[in-house]
């Protein structure tokens, strides 16, 4: 088992995706539940991608399937406050990307939780691994960064 990372500040992340938490993400404890900080993952990381026009959900020959995710927590989120989710590449295989991506609460200068994701990019229809597109390469680059752990 790997050794717990310490909160991050917002300096290594190039891009931030910025999402409002909802009344319905509040559990019974008052703070956001764990498993919506990977709803949060998952929405900056492909709201990004949309938006880049290296993903199209709809329609695209290319999709990306998640097989690992993994989140450190620090600080509780709640309702109704704004989460500004850093984001970074770690690592781009021949059809894989690890996104790393950390929430931040409001202004905190510092990481509430960190996290990853990884992709394997599949043909839609055969579900089998393909090359990233030169579109997805693209979005990318500007958010690769040297390896970290989170």
């Amino acid at each position: 088992m790997s050794e717990r990372p310490p909160p991050l500040p917002r300096t290594p992340f190039a891009r931030f995706e910025t999402i409002a938490t909802r009344w319905m993400d509040n559990d019974v404890y008052g703070h956001v539940n764990n498993v919506v900080h990977y709803s949060l993952f998952d929405t900056a990381v492909n709201r990004y991608l949309i938006e880049a026009g290296a993903l199209d959900i709809h329609a695209g020959q290319v999709i990306g399937l998640v097989v690992q995710t993994q989140c450190h927590y620090f600080e509780s989120i709640a309702f109704p406050q704004i989460v500004h989710a850093g984001l970074r590449v770690a690592h781009q295989g021949r059809s894989s990307v690890r996104y790393e991506i950390a929430l931040f609460a409001d202004d905190a200068p510092l990481s509430a939780a960190v996290g990853h994701f990884v992709h394997v990019y599949v043909d839609r229809a055969t579900r089998r691994p393909v090359p990233l597109p030169d579109a997805l390469r693209a979005a990318l680059a500007p958010l690769t960064t040297p390896a970290h752990s989170a």
